[in-house]
């Protein structure tokens, strides 16, 4: 039995922002054929016994890891999926000078560390603005925010060549379009779907993108 742990904030934890209740953790290992038949085959009880282990919450910071790591144990075959980052960024890492930024890679390694899973499948953090300056929705000046967008990518890509994968969130959404969006920065029905596509190769290379 291969059991899916979800770590991280509401990328993972969507479900609140679409009418089907769906997250991409939950397609990963069962697709909803109805809603993506796509997908139908394309998921990992398809290949053979697995579960959720659900951890992943909306709002959450790499200050909120610890806490959804607690008490994890695994028992035969398990991933990790996490997504950090963004909440930590409207928190105020967009405006960093510096230390925050580097105080984010210390506490997010730390809880790497003491994570007893591997691999952990690491998605950086998205653009909901699709690159383009004039969608900026927070008032800080733009330049600033993508420095430490970057900086912030760069820490989870860097953190992925130690303890998994990197999933590269950032450049897929990049080519979709507002409708992968809902609440302006949250996942849709279909962003969720989207975020599960991307995931997917990682967890099963011979279903490659179609």
């Amino acid at each position: 039995m291969l059991t899916v742990y979800t770590f991280g904030d509401s990328i993972l934890d969507c479900g609140w922002y679409n009418d089907h209740r769906v997250h991409p953790g939950a397609l990963l290992v069962q697709n909803d054929d109805a809603l993506f038949p796509e997908f139908r085959d394309r998921d990992l009880v398809s290949c053979g016994p697995a579960r959720l282990e659900h951890r992943a919450t909306d709002g959450a910071t790499v200050a909120d890891l610890p806490r959804q790591g607690r008490g994890v144990k695994p028992d035969g075959d398990a991933v990790a999926l996490l997504t950090v980052g963004g909440n930590d960024l409207l928190s105020g890492l967009l405006t960093d000078n510096g230390r925050g930024v580097a105080a984010f890679a210390a506490a997010l390694d730390a809880f790497l560390r003491s994570l007893p899973i591997r691999p952990v499948l690491i998605g950086n953090v998205y653009d909901p603005t699709f690159g383009d300056d004039t969608l900026n929705f927070l008032g800080v000046d733009p330049a600033l925010q993508r420095t430490n967008h970057r900086r912030v990518n760069d820490v989870l890509a860097e953190a992925a060549t130690r303890y998994g994968s990197l999933v590269d969130l950032h450049a897929h959404f990049l080519t979709g379009d507002p409708s992968w969006y809902t609440r302006t920065i949250e996942p849709s029905l279909r962003g969720a779907s989207e975020i599960r596509r991307c995931f997917l190769p990682h967890l099963l290379p011979e279903h490659q993108d179609r």
